[in-house]
């Protein structure tokens, strides 16, 4: 008789027959109720709604939407086409989102059909399918199927939605009119429809941009067909994005007029850039000192379990997967080691950037040898294929929690030229750290590691203006992560870039301690030992655990104060490197917890 195991493989090898051509719909009546019942209960798959799945994962946490968004887009085609055939599409202002490259999954998504009823669909995670009644399908022509969904094609969308969306929409508007090569299909529309009104705002859009040969030809047009056009713009003052007058690739356009349009409001909320240090070596020892901190937290975010103790034994060379079967098979010590790698590098860079080279040029050199070194200790420890270092990625990917979706793989080769011009042009360093850092994350250039790797980025860019090395903390990972996602759904940097000036102003204001008169004591209740630094301007009230004066100083048995005492003169660096770094409680004190310490 067939174990657990044995069942549950079989009905794997069902599922993995279904997933080719990465499949991740299903119709319950794909698979038998014995199979589809043991994958569900197994958390492979996961219901939608009533005859309907999708694929999952057993990893993935309880109220964990990533599977869902990862299916969003396939489970309307497949639904709507199972259930309305061909006679369906979406609206034109969807349409319009998706020729521009806007990936963000929508709340409600309006499906066009004669064969719709007018209902609501209560799908996962807050979104709905509302399948709208119309009286009939538009013409063939007007129409495409781009990955399986029914859009109007660029020109009939342009022609096809109010002009409010142009008001409400600037960029979706302004990167679908770019990618355009001519305005004959346009120009079809606007005679065949009559649309004298729509002619004069799409020509002023176009005349607007940088088209005005476009502009021009859909005058002549109209004239020539006895129409009276006048233009008038259909943009707000502010929200007009010239480009070169010839077509661009939407993700393209889309990163130039993001940047465009986010950079004032970070150089009004960044302070001035101090300069280039004095003292290039007091920097760079500043960026050694605060490695630890760095690692602890930057890997901590990514979801690691990462200790600074097993940060600290990684850089002294304590990691050794060639002997340590351990160490082989420690996803966190891996990635610990794969930091400290990148971490060199980057640092190499930071040296260069301070003496006077170019920022943008040197990160567009070299990031990709930091995301090699980022991951060639799971290469070497066989846990990932060589393939991996090849560089951006093949694959789509998915964030975590988030209702936005990085760009088609596809348009990541033309999306990262393009961001590293927009790199080397920008002349602020404040806008070149903020948006690089926002950017290389939208973007997603790579299957993994895109956060560690905007974090260097960040800081190689606040180094090209004197800003020192800032480290996000982990405590903070909720309003970072949240801050980013505002921009990347709501086109809002003023969250993320108020977070990030925080942050750096911290170090900007030269925090330090300095130990004076012991007064150190302990506290039963918190099992600690507490005492006071000073910052120049106020005391600080730092504290040593228990655990960590038993586990690191040899406290067990012994009086805490006594074993304090003796090694004061360690602790009080760990918490200055602590207090530096801005690592701190929430009520502005410092604790040194075990798990701070270096074995």
């Amino acid at each position: 008789m067939p174990s657990p195991n044995e069942k549950l493989a079989e009905s794997l090898d069902e599922l993995k027959a279904l997933q080719q051509g990465n499949r991740r719909v299903f119709r319950s009546d794909d698979l038998s109720r014995v199979h589809r019942e043991r994958l569900v209960e197994n958390g492979f798959l996961q219901e939608v709604m009533k005859g309907w799945l999708i694929s999952s994962s057993p990893d993935s946490q309880v109220g964990e939407s990533t599977p869902w968004h990862a299916s969003f887009w396939e489970f309307c085609a497949r639904y709507c086409d199972e259930r309305f055939g061909e006679q369906w599409h979406l609206s034109p202002e969807q349409s319009l989102f998706l020729h521009g490259e806007r990936t963000v999954i929508p709340d409600q998504l309006v499906v066009h059909s004669p064969k719709a009823t007018n209902n609501d669909i209560q799908l996962l995670f807050g979104t709905t399918l509302y399948d709208l009644k119309v009286a009939e399908m538009p013409a063939t022509a007007a129409l495409l199927v781009k990955d399986g969904l029914r859009l109007f094609t660029p020109a009939a969308a342009l022609v096809r939605v109010p002009e409010s969306f142009f008001q409400l929409y600037p960029i979706e508007s302004q990167v679908v009119m770019a990618s355009l090569g001519d305005v004959s299909d346009v120009l079809r529309l606007l005679l065949n429809g009559g649309h004298s009104a729509k002619a004069g705002y799409l020509a002023k859009a176009f005349r607007q941009t940088g088209r005005g040969d476009l502009a021009d030809e859909i005058l002549r047009a109209m004239k020539g067909a006895g129409y009276d056009v006048r233009e008038s713009s259909p943009f707000e003052a502010g929200h007009i994005f010239k480009r070169p007058p010839r077509p661009t690739a939407p993700i393209v356009a889309r990163v130039e007029m993001l940047w465009e349009s986010m950079r004032g409001p970070v150089l009004a909320t960044f302070p001035k850039p101090p300069g280039l240090p004095a003292d290039n070596e007091a920097y760079l020892r500043y960026v050694g000192e605060i490695y630890r901190t760095d690692a602890y937290h930057s890997l901590s975010i990514e979801g690691y379990t990462v200790t600074p103790a097993l940060v600290e034994r990684v850089r002294q060379g304590g990691w050794d997967p060639e002997h340590d079967a351990g160490d082989r098979r420690n996803r966190d010590a891996l990635a610990a080691r794969g930091y400290w790698q990148a971490f060199q590098l980057v640092k190499k860079g930071v040296e260069k950037v301070i003496a006077g080279e170019n920022a943008p040029a040197l990160a567009r050199t070299v990031h990709n040898d930091w995301y090699r070194e980022l991951f060639q200790p799971c290469v070497t420890a066989g846990l990932m294929e060589a393939g991996v270092l090849a560089g951006y990625r093949n694959i789509p990917v998915y964030l975590r929690g988030s209702r936005y979706i990085p760009p088609r793989w596809e348009a990541v080769r033309d999306a990262m030229p393009a961001f590293f011009d927009l790199l080397e042009k920008e002349p602020e360093p404040s806008v070149r750290a903020v948006l690089g850092h926002w950017l290389f994350g939208y973007i997603h250039p790579y299957p993994d590691g895109n956060g560690r790797m905007a974090r260097f980025l960040m800081n190689v860019m606040l180094a090209s203006g004197g800003y020192p090395w800032t480290v996000i903390r982990i405590r903070d990972r909720k309003s970072y992560l949240s801050a980013m996602d505002r921009a990347s759904i709501e086109m809002d940097i003023h969250p993320f870039a108020a977070f990030i000036v925080r942050r750096v102003q911290w170090r900007l204001e030269q925090h330090d301690l300095t130990f004076l008169a012991p007064q150190e004591a302990v506290v039963p209740e918190r099992d600690i030992v507490f005492f006071y630094g000073h910052d120049g301007e106020a005391w600080v009230r730092c504290a040593i655990s228990r655990e960590a004066l038993d586990d690191h100083f040899h406290g067990d048995g012994k009086d805490k104060l006594e074993v304090f005492r003796a090694n004061r003169e360690v602790i009080e660096q760990e918490v200055r490197r602590k207090y530096i770094a801005g690592d701190t409680e929430m009520d502005g004190s410092v604790l040194i917890r075990a798990d701070d310490l270096p074995e």
